[in-house]
């Protein structure tokens, strides 16, 4: 029956919910073999899925493990996704500024692999900060507190975490169909009405033309509505790393210095975190469009509200609250040199994989799932697109354990940026939303 299946969509057929059923349910099981399943996913790559195939797939998945049950939650409850990108914090930031502003939040993350961080990675880095929660303590903390920054729970949507393994194998992971099923399983297995998609576009996201980010975009806002979920995407810039910093201990930082009254703010990142929050704000119906939704936004961080929330957050999970007021306490790397620009000008590119790669270096990331990674290591990117330079100012701020790493992590700096003698025009953060 299963050859009669891959033959079905090798030649262009629509498979129905019971057929999909039985080759992803059946894999999950042991009934089918993973190389029929190859079979099956190549055909889905070279001729497309259809949007009632997409949806299937995903609700299959979803189904295929355990679910969170949050209708006991009286708040609007909200999902946010992110696809990735190199300093990616926006997490650490948005889920304490939504629940602060009456969300609640149940917000599920990985861990970093290749050139994207992971969210847990950054969590982990806070003194006792626990990340493996189960549904019951993730329920209970989100109706006490109105939030949770956990860990992928190991029983959610299984069978996506065997599919992706076989599409990494397989070279089929670029099919968005199958990309998009991957990520909204997983959404609609974590219970919220309302599902938040921050797109990421450029050289330092997993999509690098819009073309393909608004495919993406568009075909999880089908899955999402087609599910009963109130769905929207934003797509934002990826061509330079996102804030002032990459590496797991650097990023909590600057996301308490973001949520803080008066502290320092990456101007780009305060900008999409606003933009975002207005959005779940008037997508979740407490403000009516996204202009309240920002004035509100806002006033949360002004207030201090969002940074108590942070703090209360770390608290519940049993991380030190007091590196709210004392970042100190998180790890600190015992080198930090600078990286300094040998011309004058204006700043043209930040390349963000080469800025990855410094990182990676410094083993501030993985490249295996099973690699270790330092909290402390990382690199400060201390200019963006269309900021002046001048010979001898620094451009990377490198904190490093060993002099070997920050040698090597500082050559790969010096062919990250580019200088132009010519004004260039800042870069917006936001493309379309």
């Amino acid at each position: 029956m299963i050859p009669l299946l891959i033959a079905k969509k090798r030649d262009g057929g629509e498979l129905s919910r019971a057929e999909l059923e039985q080759i992803v349910m059946g894999y999950v099981r042991g009934a089918v073999p993973d190389y029929q399943v190859a079979a099956w996913l190549m055909a889905c790559y070279l001729k497309g899925m259809s949007d009632a195939e997409t949806l299937a797939l995903t609700e299959i998945m979803a189904a295929s493990g355990a679910q969170l049950d949050l209708s006991a939650i009286e708040a609007p409850t909200l999902d946010k996704h992110s696809t990735g990108g190199v300093g990616d914090k926006t997490s650490l930031v948005l889920v304490p500024l939504l629940a602060a502003g009456g969300l609640a939040v149940a917000k599920m993350s990985g861990r970093g692999l290749g050139f994207t961080g992971g969210t847990v990675d950054k969590l982990e880095s806070i003194p006792g900060y626990r990340t493996e929660l189960t549904a019951p303590e993730m329920l209970a903390q989100v109706q006490r507190i109105g939030c949770c920054l956990a860990g992928q729970s190991a029983d959610l949507a299984p069978a996506d975490k065997r599919l992706y393994a076989l599409r990494d194998a397989t070279a089929t992971v670029e099919s968005i169909p199958l990309i998009a099923a991957s990520i909204m399983s997983k959404k609609l297995a974590g219970g919220a009405r309302h599902i938040l998609l921050d797109v990421k576009v450029g050289a330092g996201a997993f999509m690098t033309t819009r073309e393909h980010a608004e495919a993406l975009a568009q075909a999880l806002i089908r899955i999402g509505e087609g599910a009963g979920r109130r769905t929207h995407a934003v797509l934002s810039d990826m061509s330079q790393p996102l804030g002032y910093t990459v590496g797991n201990a650097l990023e909590v930082r600057e996301a308490i210095e973001t949520l803080h009254p008066e502290g320092r703010a990456h101007p780009r990142f305060r900008q999409l975190i606003l933009y975002l929050a207005a959005e779940a704000f008037a997508l979740c119906g407490v403000e009516p469009d996204r202009q309240a939704g920002s004035a509100r936004a806002e006033q949360l961080l002004q207030s201090g509200s969002a940074l108590a929330k942070f703090q209360q957050l770390v608290e519940a999970q049993g991380g030190d609250p007091r590196v709210v007021e004392n970042p100190n306490l998180l790890p600190q790397a015992p080198r930090i040199t600078e990286c300094l620009a040998h011309q004058t000008g204006y700043v043209a590119q930040v390349h963000p994989r080469q800025v990855a790669l410094a990182c990676l270096q410094l083993g501030a990331g993985r490249q295996k799932k099973e690699d270790p990674i330092d909290h402390a290591v990382g690199v400060e990117v201390l200019k963006s697109v269309g900021d002046p330079v001048h010979a001898g100012e620094p451009l990377f701020r490198i904190h490093a354990r060993t002099d070997a790493q920050r040698q090597q992590a500082q050559q790969t700096l010096e062919q990250a940026v580019v200088i132009s003698p010519e004004p260039v025009p800042p870069v917006g953060v936001i493309l379309s939303g």
